[in-house]
């Protein structure tokens, strides 16, 4: 923990990825679990979105290097699609240390839920890394004024007189909101709840009435409408903050919103007063991310249509990290002295989600 908080002082940043912090062997473990996954007899496709320093993708250029068939390492792809030039840049240094590695990775500068910047669909199997992204796409908020009146979009604009913002209720119009509500409420909506059940809430909703505020992770749908569209046998893996603590911004799956001041952190009550350099964290909902996941493959689609035959296009899995690392990484090397291993015993509010495709469309 000394280690930890000198160089977040020495650096005067917010927070170090997990993957910058156990290198290299939390890229390891990703590497291992590509490998055990994978269909090795075509050449292996990695792309990774938001690639950071560009540690994970030298950590598992590095693994597969050494521990996959040669033919495996000299076939592969490695893709980082990156949105920030000065980051696209340190990637490739970073990767570039290892001179074999530079002819297998390159960089794509882009917004990866732009669908233009991907060209046209490929069929091929490939895999797409997301590590701490999903906490960081936009996300809407929507709100209702009681357990059972209809949600409203929450827009933020200034009154005339004033500076200060503040909010303003509309009826859902924006269809990506739209469709976020029907992926969330979709379970709610097609149970067979019965007439009184319903007339019981009705009434409960107006003798106690309760605001509702609620966050919807409206950017994730959209990028993984676009990946679904264009990668169509992707398989995807994605690590994130299940939840996040000491959060004072009311809501469900309400961000963390916080500033960085000579080495220590102050958090905000109000996502209104964040200006300039703050920094936004969401926690993911793996649930509502599976949700999801099988809406954009098609999958969800399927279930609601009766009448079709077609089953589970995607078998998914969502693990504890400790748990993950247990089953594909290598515990030992970041165990201590006295048993403890930051490598699982830290980060307990993170996990990883798998999604891969199956044959079983029949």
């Amino acid at each position: 923990m000394k280690y930890l908080d000198n160089i977040y002082k020495q650096n005067d940043i917010a927070w170090f990825t997990p993957v910058e912090l156990f290198k290299p062997w939390y890229a390891h473990g990703i590497a291992e679990s590509i490998m055990r996954t994978a269909n090795l007899s075509v050449p292996l496709k990695i792309y990774e979105i938001g690639g950071g320093s560009g540690t994970c993708a030298k950590g598992i250029l590095d693994y597969i290097m050494l521990n996959a068939p040669t033919r495996v390492y000299n076939n592969m792809t490695y893709i980082s699609v990156e949105i920030s030039p000065s980051l696209a840049e340190i990637q490739r240094q970073t990767v570039g240390e290892v001179r074999t590695h530079l002819s297998k990775f390159r960089v794509e500068c882009r917004d990866a839920a732009d669908q233009s910047g991907w060209g046209d669909v490929d069929q091929q199997p490939c895999w797409v890394i997301m590590l701490e992204v999903l906490d960081n796409l936009p996300h809407d908020l929507i709100y209702s004024e009681n357990q059972v009146s209809p949600w409203m979009e929450v827009w933020v604009g200034k009154k005339h007189d004033r500076e200060t913002h503040s909010e303003l209720f509309k009826p859902l119009q924006d269809s990506l909101i739209t469709r976020c509500v029907e992926i969330m409420d979709w379970e709610k909506d097609h149970s067979n709840q019965s007439g009184s059940v319903s007339m019981a809430r009705s009434i409960w909703s107006k003798v106690f009435p309760k605001p509702r505020r609620c966050w919807l992770p409206t950017g994730c749908l959209r990028l993984l409408e676009v990946l679904h569209g264009v990668l169509p046998k992707m398989s995807l893996i994605a690590s994130d903050f299940s939840y996040l603590p000491d959060v004072r911004i009311p809501g469900e799956r309400a961000p963390l919103v916080s500033t960085k001041k000579n080495g220590s952190s102050l958090d905000y009550g109000s996502y209104l007063d964040a200006k300039g350099d703050a920094d936004i964290f969401f926690p993911t909902d793996f649930w509502l991310l599976e949700r999801i996941d099988h809406y954009c493959s098609g999958q969800l689609k399927m279930h609601k249509d009766n009448s079709s035959k077609q089953g589970k296009k995607r078998r998914t899995i969502t693990l504890d990290t400790s748990s993950f690392m247990e089953e594909f990484g290598l515990p030992t090397k970041t165990r201590t002295k006295d048993g403890y291993n930051p490598l699982l015993d830290d980060f307990k509010n993170t996990k990883f989600y798998l999604s891969v495709p199956t044959h079983n469309i029949k």
